[in-house]
Formats: structure tokens, C-alpha cells, sequence
């Protein structure tokens, strides 16, 4: 180890450049980190004996290392002023950025350079001659600042054959007219206490930016600067944030020569900020696509700032593919931020494998309480093991690979380890989001961008049923949990195209609690504890999956039968209800009377509509599915309405047998319809009763629930309990005769006169 830290330290060049692979790729992992921290964080590349970071410590000048993207303007911009309509443009420049990249968090404005010198102005004098003045730069500084972003000035220490000014003086004074937040230190790579201390003077909290990368003797006096794009060979580090993580770096980027998707990458992978030089004159039609790269990079930056300003950061971890690199990122200190925080740790990813990536890369922990996420894709990730050790599945995306060598080159990726903060289920179109801590919870559809909206929630408890919150959307749900702007945790939840999901809601009737004053024609179904599963028939049209599970039923009453025409006809006596589409409404009466000795028989001809309003006409309800078959099978989950049978032995001069008598075999004339095709009046099979009263559940009409389907293009009502129809020539009819007490047909809605027919009716239930 002794003599490759010698090669290591030798070979390296101080004040930026990049460091050779093939010197530390047969260092151990530890071995690496340790002599990272000796050579980079202790000795400083032996420039510094030690590592004055007064500046560093200042709460004033801590903004800027969250700060990650700023934009360089000329003043005769039109994005600043436009000279044939005589208006300032930065208000919509900002909100512009604010779509693509999240809007900036400096924008220095440039009227200097090329035109100092045309006449004896000097540096100061030509802020002062721009449009409106001082006080308008002021202004409009001001402006910006209500979107969050600061305002710099340029400073030129090489001005020195114009009109004479003390420079500390004139600075110190453009400062405080203009109310600027930060300096541009043109073509110098330190700052000097007279500088920062002018500065000070005016107000806190104004940062000098060097654009020459500081080397490691200068940077006690100087916190943020800009490196340029040197970084074109592996492994693509910059010394200065092996150096001090906390130094506030941004990569130059100049969009309008060519696509730079690369510069945007690097930095990213490297965790610093881009700075994004609108010097030259062009603005490409790809401009906004490039941008909007960089909100994502930026996104990730700016969400996870506590990782990339951390000394324990690991660059080059061990990967298995060449042409891929990973810096892995753990969180600071926790106690610096909320006390609650665990640590997390984010891993950046830069690949130059032009084909794409997908599989294992690099090696991982499975911490308790911890799990992985892409956020670059947001999906999560399941650890695979490679060589008995778990490793990270990742996805990379492809490139052209004609854009080798080009600063449009490579691809990048985010892998998160975060601890599990958030609590999510999601069952029938139902979210339960909890998080004990953070401060909100964002739900994306779809992956979080710059310019999208996201619903904001507290962290407490909710129960969401999402027809209400995003509609018809089919994809990809992202629940973010934030602690301030750091984020926490994210869950992500796929609902896949044309996954059926319910759409109807029940409303809570008034309450009948006491047994002894049971509502006419109800019996109680008491509470407890059910587990929900079903069947069905053909699934061409897929029927719902999430929903089977356990279940804690309330008490509740239900109709002992289905409601009968004698009912349904009180009911539209007393309210005059008449449906907007009449076609087969109430279609086997009479001219509108019932047809003589069926007053007892089911009502059927009515639609899922009519139903709803007799029940809320009575006080009651419709049932969910899970409510229907919880009251109809017991909590023994019974398969058919009746009396079970038991394991019965039977004992013949050849063998004793034990025999269970099927349910199937239960089916008889006396116990339910078998499909004869004729209706009739309720409560003609009392043996099929089932346990808690209830008739007629099975084999009389097909019973309308509660739960409404999308699945995609269609819509469906959920049914239970088979009819008294069962066509028996084709399997392809609906399979009608009594059904089994979790099985469900879907009715399909096109309208309510087609859905009304012969076969189904309906009950109610009361809470």
C-alpha cells in the first residue's frame, strides 16, 4: 500500500486535470478512501500546510452551494433588454427557465467586455449608462429575486487605462446601487480579502466566483468558481471536489456551438453546478431539449444538495462493465440538518457505451429499513446477486454513437439508497400515503419534471381515491416525501394501461344501530374480519386484481331480498322518478302497472341509476362488491348460501372412504333455482338461506353493486349471485344458473337503456 500511495501522489497534477486510472485500479476499495483523504483532504496536494475555511463556515455565503445553474447575459441580450421595443426581458427568461430547468439561481449581467475601452467609461460607468440606470438594474435584481434567483455583476481587474476609479470603491459602490448578490472575478482565479471585505461592507452574503479554477493555495479565499470544459478523459474528476466537496463549482457550458449534453452530464456526475455562457450570439432549435436535460440533472442536484457537499463521497467505485463510471454520494452529518434523518446515499452514473446498459454494475448493501431507487427513470430497484454479492441493477440509456467524441457524448444515471420513510398500499383505486416524518409528500403522475404540477400533500395520513385526483391516468405514480427541499424518500406505483380500477364511491347512509329496531326487511350483517377473494368467467376485458385481500368489515344491514317490484313501485309513487333515458325502464310492466301476482318478484329492467336512487330514496345504499360477498358468505368464506356440508365415513365390504359432500351437490331445486329460466317471487327457497338471513343470493337475478370499473376504453358495473337464465348451447354465453357466492360478472356500460334488461336487479344495504 506504501508504494502505491507514493505512485499515487506523485502523478498528480495540482490545481485541476484528472487523475489516472490505471494508478489506483489495484487499490482496495479502503485503501482508495484513505489515501483520498490524505492526499486530497489533509495535505492539499502539498500546496497547503493548512486549510483556513473561515469562509467556508460563513451562514451568509452558505447559499451558494445550493446553487446549480447560472446563466452569463451580455446587456445588449435581448433576453435582458430589447432595443427596438425598449422592455426588459428577464421576468420572462426566468420563467421560461423556470419550465425547462427549474429557472437559475444567478444570472449575471455583462456590459463590459468587448466594449471597454471604445471610450474613456470605465467598468463602473458602464453599468450606470444601461437602460434606466442603476436604480432600474436594482429593480429588476429585485425582480429576480422573488423567483429565487441572485443577481451578479462582472468585475475587471485589468481595467486600468480608462476613466480612474478606485476599484475596492467603484466595486464596493456597484454593489450596493445595483443590490447585487455575487461577482464575477473576470480572468482570475482567486479573490483576495480586499475584495471580499469591500463586499462585506455594503451587506452580507455576497459571493466572489472566480473564472479561473482556484488552485488548492487559493481556495481559503475564495468559495465558488467555475471550471472549464477540460474533462475529456476517464476518469472524469475535477481536483478541486476531491478537494473540498463543499466548494460551490460550476462546469462551463456554451449552448449555442453544439449540443452538450455531455458538459450537463459531467457535471452532474461529478455533483456541481453548470454554468451556461450566452456570450455568442445563436439559439438553436435543440435549446429547449438541451434545458430540459438539464432540469433533470439539476433536479437531482438540487434535491439530494446534502450528498454533494459531502466529505465522505467515494468517487470511482468498483463496477463491473468498462466505459462506466459511479461516484457514490452518502449524505452529511445528519445532525446538521433535522435530527430525524437517516442517512442516504446517492450514486451518479456516466457511461460511454453508446449501445446502453441494463444489468447489474455496481456492489450495494441491503440495509434494514433502507431500499434502492432510480431516479433517473424513477422506478425501483431489486439488488441481484453477482458472485454472491448484491450489486445494483441499472438502466442506461443509448446514444448516437456518431456523437463519440463530441460534446454531445454519454449517457447518465442516478441510483438512491433511501431509508423508508414512506408508508404506501394502494388497493381499488385507493392510496394510503403515510410518512411519521418530512414535511410534504408530492404525487406525480408520471415522472417528476420542471413545469409539471404535482399534488402537495402534509405528510399525515391520507386515504385518496384517485378518479377524484388525476382522472382517467394509466402509468406511473411517484410519491415523493420531502424534509424541506431534501428528499426523503420515494415510492413508485405502476397502473398499467387498462388495468381495471374502480370509479364509484359509496356515500354513508344514516345510521341503524339497534338490533331491536332492525329496518323492515333487513338483517343484520355484524362486523368482522373477511378475506376477499374471487372468480370469474371470461376475461377478455380484464377484471380487477388489486382488490382481494384481507378486509375489516363494519356491521351494516342488508335487503334479506332483493327489492321486489311492489317496492319499486312505492318508490316511484312517492318521488315521481323518471330516468332521463327511459328505453326499457321497468320494460316486463304493464302500461306501467305491474303485471298480476308478480308484485313479489324482483324488479329488474333498471339501471345502475335507478337503483342508486330508490336506495338513497329509502336511506340505504348500493354494496360494495367486497360488502355483498362478505354478507353473503360469512366470515367462513363460504362458497354457496346454505348449511355446508360435513366430512361424512362411509364404510362398504371393500374399503372405508371418508367422503365430503361437495357444495355442488348442494345444488338442488330446493336450495336455488338451477337456471330454468323463469322468474320468481323472493324468499321461495328458504333453504338457501344463508347464515345470517339473507335469500335469494344466488340463482334469482344477477345483483348490482356499488363498484364501478374503468378499465381503459370501457366501463363496467360489478355483479353478483347468477340469475335464474343460464344459456347452456355455447361457453361463450355468459355463464348464467347459480353462481357461486365469489364469483362476478360485468355488466358493460354503454348506456342505461342498454344495460337494463330481464336478468338483473338489485338490494340495498343500510350502515
Amino acid at each position: 500500500m506504501k508504494a502505491n500511495r507514493k505512485r499515487f501522489e506523485t502523478i498528480l497534477l495540482p490545481g485541476g486535470g484528472s487523475v489516472s486510472y490505471l494508478i489506483y485500479a489495484d487499490l482496495y476499495r479502503g485503501e482508495w478512501q484513505e489515501g483520498l483523504r490524505e492526499v486530497f483532504q489533509k495535505r492539499y496536494l502539498y500546496d497547503l500546510s493548512e486549510f483556513k475555511d473561515e469562509l467556508y463556515k460563513r451562514t451568509d455565503l452558505q447559499w451558494i452551494k445550493k446553487a446549480y445553474v447560472m446563466h452569463l447575459m451580455m446587456a445588449w441580450d435581448k433576453h435582458y433588454y430589447d432595443y427596438e421595443t425598449g422592455r426588459f426581458n428577464w421576468q420572462e427568461f426566468q420563467q421560461r427557465g423556470q419550465k425547462w430547468y427549474g429557472g437559475d439561481d444567478v444570472i449575471c449581467l455583462w456590459p463590459t467586455w468587448p466594449t471597454l475601452g471604445l471610450d474613456q467609461r470605465n467598468q463602473f460607468d458602464l453599468y450606470r449608462d444601461l437602460p434606466g440606470g442603476l436604480s432600474k438594474l436594482r429593480e429588476l435584481a429585485d425582480s429576480l429575486r422573488i423567483y429565487g434567483t441572485k443577481f451578479f455583476v462582472a468585475y475587471n481587474p485589468w481595467d486600468e487605462s480608462t476613466r480612474s476609479e478606485g476599484h475596492l470603491q467603484g466595486l464596493a459602490d456597484l454593489i450596493k446601487e445595483a443590490s447585487a448578490d455575487g461577482v464575477v472575478l473576470d480572468t482570475k482565479g482567486e479573490s483576495s480579502k480586499e475584495l471580499q471585505q469591500a463586499a462585506d461592507a455594503v451587506k452580507p452574503g455576497v459571493i466572489m466566483y472566480s473564472e479561473g479554477m482556484a488552485v488548492p493555495k487559493d481556495m481559503p479565499g475564495i468559495i465558488s468558481g467555475r471550471v472549464h470544459n477540460a474533462l475529456y478523459y476517464p476518469p472524469m474528476l475535477n481536483l478541486n471536489k476531491l478537494i473540498r466537496p463543499d466548494f460551490s463549482i460550476f462546469r462551463v457550458a456554451e449552448v449555442f456551438k453544439e449540443k452538450i449534453k455531455r458538459e450537463f452530464s459531467l457535471a452532474f456526475f461529478n455533483g456541481y453546478g453548470t454554468e451556461i455562457n450566452q456570450f455568442a450570439p445563436g439559439h438553436p432549435e435543440w435549446e429547449e431539449e438541451q434545458y430540459r436535460f438539464l432540469g433533470r440533472t439539476t433536479r437531482i442536484l438540487r434535491e439530494n444538495n446534502s450528498a454533494f457537499t459531502s466529505f465522505d463521497w467515494t468517487p470511482l467505485v468498483s463496477t463491473l462493465r468498462d466505459s462506466i463510471w459511479v461516484n457514490a454520494w452518502p449524505a452529511r452529518d445528519i445532525s446538521i440538518y433535522t435530527v430525524f434523518r437517516p442517512k442516504k446515499t446517492i450514486y451518479t452514473i456516466f457511461s460511454l457505451k453508446p449501445e446502453g446498459y441494463k444489468g447489474a454494475l455496481f456492489e450495494i448493501d441491503q440495509e434494514v429499513g433502507y431500499h434502492y431507487v432510480d431516479l433517473w427513470h424513477h422506478e425501483e430497484i431489486i439488488p441481484v446477486a453477482v458472485n454472491n454479492k448484491l450489486h445494483a441493477q441499472v438502466k442506461l440509456e443509448a446514444f448516437n454513437s456518431y456523437e463519440l467524441g463530441t460534446n454531445n457524448e454519454g449517457s447518465v444515471g442516478c441510483i438512491a439508497k433511501l431509508p423508508q420513510l414512506l408508508r404506501v398500499s394502494f388497493r381499488n383505486n385507493h392510496l394510503s400515503i403515510e410518512a411519521g416524518k418530512g414535511t410534504e409528500i408530492r404525487l406525480w403522475t408520471g415522472s417528476p419534471a420542471y413545469g409539471k404540477e404535482y399534488h402537495a400533500l402534509t405528510r399525515e395520513k391520507h386515504e385518496l381515491f384517485l378518479p377524484e385526483l388525476i382522472g382517467r391516468y394509466e402509468g406511473k405514480l411517484v410519491i415523493q416525501l420531502f424534509d424541506g427541499d431534501e428528499l426523503a424518500d420515494e415510492r413508485i406505483l405502476e397502473i398499467k394501461p387498462g388495468t381495471p380500477r374502480i370509479i364509484s364511491t359509496s356515500q354513508v347512509t344514516a345510521s341503524s344501530s339497534t338490533v331491536s329496531k332492525a329496518p323492515i326487511g333487513m338483517v343484520r350483517i355484524p362486523a368482522g374480519k373477511f378475506v376477499f377473494k374471487s372468480t370469474q368467467g371470461d376475461a377478455f376485458i380484464p377484471y380487477p386484481e388489486e382488490g382481494e385481500g384481507e378486509y375489516s368489515m363494519k356491521s351494516f344491514w342488508m335487503d334479506r331480498t332483493p327489492v321486489t317490484n311492489q317496492q319499486f313501485r312505492q318508490f316511484l309513487q312517492a318521488t315521481g322518478y323518471r330516468p332521463a333515458d327511459t328505453a326499457n325502464f321497468l320494460k316486463h310492466w304493464i302500461n306501467g302497472n305491474i303485471h298480476p301476482g308478480e308484485e313479489n318478484f324482483p324488479v329488474v329492467y333498471v339501471s345502475y341509476e335507478d337503483a342508486r336512487a330508490y336506495a338513497t330514496w329509502a336511506g340505504k345504499r348500493l354494496p360494495t362488491e367486497a360488502e355483498w360477498q362478505y354478507a353473503a358468505q360469512t366470515e367462513r368464506g363460504n362458497e354457496w348460501p346454505w348449511k355446508q356440508t360435513k366430512p361424512v365415513k362411509r364404510t362398504t365390504q371393500y374399503v372405508t372412504e371418508t367422503l365430503t359432500v361437495s357444495a355442488i351437490e348442494g345444488i338442488n331445486p330446493r336450495n336455488a333455482n338451477l337456471g330454468d329460466g323463469k322468474l320468481y317471487a323472493v324468499g321461495k327457497y328458504p333453504r338457501g338461506v344463508n347464515p345470517y338471513g339473507l335469500l335469494d343470493l344466488t340463482g334469482c337475478v344477477w345483483q348490482l353493486t356499488n363498484d364501478i370499473y374503468e378499465s381503459g376504453s370501457y366501463r363496467y358495473i360489478i355483479m353478483k349471485g347468477g340469475s335464474y337464465f343460464k344459456p347452456s348451447s355455447s361457453w361463450w354465453y355468459v355463464q348464467g344458473g347459480p353462481r357461486e357466492l365469489h364469483y362476478r360478472q360485468a355488466l358493460l356500460r354503454v348506456s342505461e337503456g342498454f344495460e337494463r334488461n330481464a336478468t338483473v336487479g338489485f338490494r340495498c344495504i343500510k350502515d
